[in-house]
This record gives structure tokens, C-alpha cells and sequence, in this order.
């Protein structure tokens, strides 16, 4: 892909770096969509093909049908907190494809399925953000060196109305500041 003016490189290793990221917030809550749809495996299978690239093989169509399985998962989904349970793992699966642009909307893909996670547990627990607050701070906590320098590459997160806009942003103030 050509690099134009404030885009980057991102290597391998970066990138198994933030998918890795995104499927352990992803597999944090995956129970909360297989107990309401113990049938439909495409979340796990999204999950499954995050960590498949996150652990060192090569990314492939593998994890762009499993994180486009676990969105059609996540649109069919019973409730609210399942949707946003299968949204987290296909995020996750689509981390590998986080492209080198210093856009904010690429910023998703880092953090997302993060977001996703935290308000699926949040909503699992009656809607208490105090959950949502609390995920996002552990989070926080095993973000590494190598994620905080990808994502200091790119512009902040967007900003947005919905309570996943807002846990992805504060995630991102809470990983920019030292």
C-alpha cells in the first residue's frame, strides 16, 4: 500500500501486537454471547482467527470472513450485550488488518474491541458503567510499550455520542497519557 503524507510503516509484529490486544479483550467476553447463543459459533471462530494471527501465522482471508461472520453474529444477536459481544470478537479478527494511516477512524481497530468488551459487561451487569469503567481500566494495565507506540502514530479517537464512542475514547486518553 503507498505511504502519503503522515501515513507510516507498521511491521508484523506491530500488528500481531494490537490484534493480540483486541482478542484478550474480545475473549473476555465471549461467554456472554455463547450463553445466549450457544449454537452460533462465529464469534469464537472470529477469536480463534485473531489469535491464529496474533500467535504468528499469516494474516489471510481467514480473519476477514471470521470478523465479517461474528458482525452478521452480532446483527442477529438476543440482546444487547450478546450484539456487543460478538462486535468485540469480530474487531477482533479485523485487527489484523489495521492499515499504516494516520487516520482517526483506524483507530477502531486498535481499540474497539475493547470498547465492545467493557460494554458488553457492562450491560451483562444492568447496565452499570462502573463495569464498563473498570474493564477498560485493565485494559489499560496490559497495554504494552509496543501498543501504546502504534497508537501514538495515529490521531485521537473519534469522538461519538454512543457509550462505545465514549469507553473507546477514554481508553485512548487513559493509553496517551504518560
Amino acid at each position: 500500500m503507498p505511504i502519503g503524507p503522515g501515513d507510516f510503516e507498521l511491521t508484523m509484529d506491530e500488528l500481531r501486537t494490537v490484534a493480540r490486544y483486541a482478542a484478550e479483550s474480545a475473549q473476555e467476553v465471549l461467554a456472554i454471547f455463547e450463553d445466549a447463543h450457544p449454537e452460533d459459533p462465529r464469534p469464537r471462530a472470529a477469536v480463534e482467527a485473531a489469535w491464529t494471527f496474533a500467535n504468528g501465522a499469516p494474516r489471510t482471508k481467514l480473519q476477514r470472513v471470521a470478523s465479517l461472520d461474528a458482525h452478521r453474529a452480532a446483527k442477529a444477536a438476543a440482546g444487547e450485550a450478546a450484539s456487543h459481544a460478538a462486535r468485540a470478537a469480530g474487531d477482533a479478527a479485523s485487527a489484523a488488518y489495521l492499515h499504516p494511516l494516520a487516520k482517526a477512524t483506524q483507530v477502531g481497530h486498535i481499540l474497539r474491541a475493547t470498547a465492545c468488551a467493557a460494554r458488553a459487561a457492562e450491560l451483562r451487569a444492568g447496565g452499570d458503567p462502573a463495569v464498563g469503567d473498570a474493564l477498560v481500566q485493565q485494559a489499560r494495565q496490559r497495554a504494552t510499550p509496543v501498543l501504546i507506540d502504534v497508537l501514538g502514530r495515529y490521531p485521537l479517537a473519534p469522538t461519538g455520542k454512543s457509550r462505545v464512542a465514549h469507553l473507546m475514547k477514554a481508553l485512548d486518553s487513559s493509553l496517551r497519557t504518560p
